[in-house]
């Protein structure tokens, strides 16, 4: 209560009616892999371009080819599809031996020295390239003295004979190579207190580099003479299960991989977009079976035999799709690339949220962004073509299948919505993505609730803001019945708590809904009409 001390007018703020519970995204996704470049820590992307700009191209071209190169096709698959974030966990090998270390370079100055390196390890950031110059607003004899200039670019493939690209004189000169990442930081100082301090203006916009140290003010220095080096592991080596995995050691910015995207509260589906990796698949599924707040797309197993092909484990939390689609690669000899469906599939997930809202199963959906038909080479837009009959084995297992149905003009559609679980009352991917939601949601909007007065109050706030989250649900179309009754019930009151549970501090709410579960199988029963069978 608050204390009236002094005559006077005092003015309160009073709340009043139930705390409003707000539902959670569903359609946040997170995916780890191999990438060109780029830092370690999980980044949000908001489209290819913007991937593209933080962690490069295709990893299956030279000079860095990756061993498994399907990230970025599952990137471009995913925005193709309908996807709008999206948190890149960009994974390297190494070993103790052979260490991935960013590369870096000293600038020398006064009074003391400048350390730039590459925001992220690998062989990639032997190609960034460094310039210092003066400021465009340096004056003698004013506070902008001591200002400079410091300008990276970065070459995939390093030029035989390189020109300086800002050179204006240099235009002309058949040598002269634009540059595939060019970043310019004007008008830096080298003090701390300052708002235009190097370390502060570049490590918290650049794309290249990042300054470890600035003790002073660099001297000027060309293109041609400042490299960074010792980039690594070189050679290159193909990460481990461990890698991909990732570090939970040290604050949530600092972990890495799975462990990195585990930590990025917001995310609600996860890959990792890529073929014949069981131990990661495995650690995975683990995560999202354990955190119960996310959903994992997994790429099944590249075969044909169908009947012995399964899910790659029991669980209510992932789903599987078959087989590979077909993509543009115009980078490759073959001009195209058979890559897992998880990146477009993932689109489609965030698509189908966006549009109809999580309770609607992410099927019978356009596949976007895949080549009808390689004229080429024949190659056929679905690595393996499915009938219904084939898939009428793989359904029941809970593989969900990509068709073509083309020849009835609906063109290739995902035609299948099932978990990966044995489980019937967990079998359809809404209605396990939907109880996510309605969980997070219930989780995070009533966290007010801890330590109040476990009394009458209380449980009629909690009730009253659950009840009017639910009702919008049901309005939406998430829930069966066609009255509230129906469709859902809440109860916190002494029927749900014991003595024990007072003692203890528990406030128990029971809640019970009626999801709405996808027509997975339309039949229509047609007779012919008599006059017999009428009668």
């Amino acid at each position: 209560m608050p204390e009236y001390l002094a005559p006077g007018v005092y003015v309160e703020e009073v709340a009043t009616g139930p705390r409003p519970i707000e539902g959670v995204s569903t359609s946040t996704t997170g995916f780890a892999g191999e990438t060109e470049r780029g830092p370690l820590r999980p980044r949000l992307v908001t489209s290819w371009e913007d991937y593209q700009q933080w962690f490069g191209g295709y990893t299956d071209r030279d000079p860095f080819r990756a061993a498994n190169p399907h990230l970025p096709y599952a990137v471009r698959g995913f925005f193709d599809n309908g996807g709008q974030r999206l948190f890149v966990a960009r994974v390297v090998g190494g070993t103790a031996a052979n260490p991935a270390v960013q590369a870096s370079v000293v600038l020398k100055g006064a009074p003391g020295d400048t350390t730039v390196r590459a925001v992220g390890p690998g062989l990639w950031g032997n190609e960034v390239v460094i310039a210092v110059k003066d400021a465009s607003l340096k004056r003698a004899g004013t506070v902008t003295a001591s200002w400079f200039r410091i300008q990276a670019l970065y070459y995939r493939t390093r030029p035989t004979t390189f020109v300086d690209p800002t050179d204006q004189t240099q235009l002309a000169n058949p040598n002269r190579r634009t540059p595939d990442v060019f970043e310019d930081f004007d008008n830096l100082s080298a003090d701390p207190t300052d708002a235009n301090f190097a370390m502060s203006l570049i490590n918290g916009a650049s794309r290249l580099i990042e300054v470890v140290s600035c003790l002073g003010v660099p001297n000027n220095v060309a293109f041609s003479a400042t490299r960074l080096a010792n980039g690594g592991p070189k050679p290159y080596l193909a990460p481990a299960d461990a890698d991909f995995i990732g570090s939970s050691a040290g604050g949530p910015d600092e972990r890495t991989g799975i462990e990195g995207l585990c930590a990025i509260r917001d995310i609600s589906i996860m890959a990792v977009p890529s073929a014949g990796l069981a131990g990661v698949r495995d650690a995975l599924l683990d995560r999202c079976d354990g955190m119960k707040d996310r959903f994992a797309i997994v790429d099944q197993d590249d075969s044909t035999d169908f009947g012995n092909m399964r899910p790659p484990r029991d669980s209510s939390y992932a789903a599987t799709y078959y087989p590979q689609v077909l993509v543009s690669a115009s980078h490759t000899p073959e001009g195209s690339q058979y890559v897992p469906a998880a990146g477009h599939v993932a689109g489609i997930f965030a698509r189908t949220d966006v549009d109809r809202g999580v309770h609607k199963a992410p099927a019978n959906e356009v596949v976007r962004g895949i080549i009808s038909r390689d004229l080429s080479n024949g190659r056929k837009p679905l690595k393996h073509t499915l009938n219904k009959r084939e898939q009428d084995i793989l359904n029941p297992k809970g593989v969900n299948v990509t068709r073509d149905f083309r020849p009835d003009g609906r063109d290739i559609r995902v035609w299948g919505a099932r978990t990966m679980t044995s489980d019937s009352m967990w079998k359809y991917i809404n209605v396990r993505r939907l109880f996510i939601m309605l969980e997070q949601s219930i989780d995070r909007g009533t966290q007010w609730a801890v330590f109040e007065p476990n009394s009458e109050p209380t449980w009629i706030a909690v009730r009253t803001s659950i009840a009017n989250f639910l009702r919008t649900v049901w309005r939406n179309g998430a829930l069966m019945g066609t009255t509230e009754e129906e469709a859902f019930f809440v109860r916190c009151d002494r029927t749900t708590m014991t003595q024990d549970d007072f003692d203890n501090g528990r406030l128990i709410c029971l809640i019970g809904v009626a999801p709405v579960k996808p027509a997975e199988f339309v039949i229509f029963r047609i007779s012919q009409k008599t006059l017999e069978s009428e009668s």
